[in-house]
């Protein structure tokens, strides 16, 4: 159980750090003048995915097919939150919809053994 929380913690902070060097560095016109800096954020972005992945692998005995789904899913979920929370993009029906199914992915990966 420990090391899917930490997959998933390590997951949410890569998510939210690519959320922010790709989506909001855009949006807000940051790349042009922080171009160097963005690309570096990609080290240690990397970092936080190999590291979700090693601990989500551990958690389901060397199976990688979990950490693939469980990956996709924090990535769909964060997404949403912070395109609400940081542009304040309404919930659409699709959206709502997408996010539940993120949420039904991460409970059959987490849930069915």
């Amino acid at each position: 159980m420990q090391n899917l929380v930490f997959g998933i913690l390590y997951g949410i902070l890569g998510q939210v750090g690519s959320f922010v060097q790709l989506q909001a560095a855009l949006k807000y016109g940051w790349y042009p003048k922080y171009t160097v800096p963005l690309l570096l954020m990609a080290v240690p972005l990397s970092w936080f995915y190999v590291k979700s992945v090693e601990y989500f692998i551990s958690a389901f005995n060397g199976s990688i097919w979990e950490s693939r789904l469980l990956g996709f899913s924090i990535g769909i979920i964060m997404f949403t939150v912070l395109s609400a929370i940081m542009f304040k993009e309404p919930f659409t029906l699709k959206t709502i919809i997408s996010l539940l199914l993120g949420f039904c992915i991460v409970a059959i990966q987490v849930l069915w053994r």
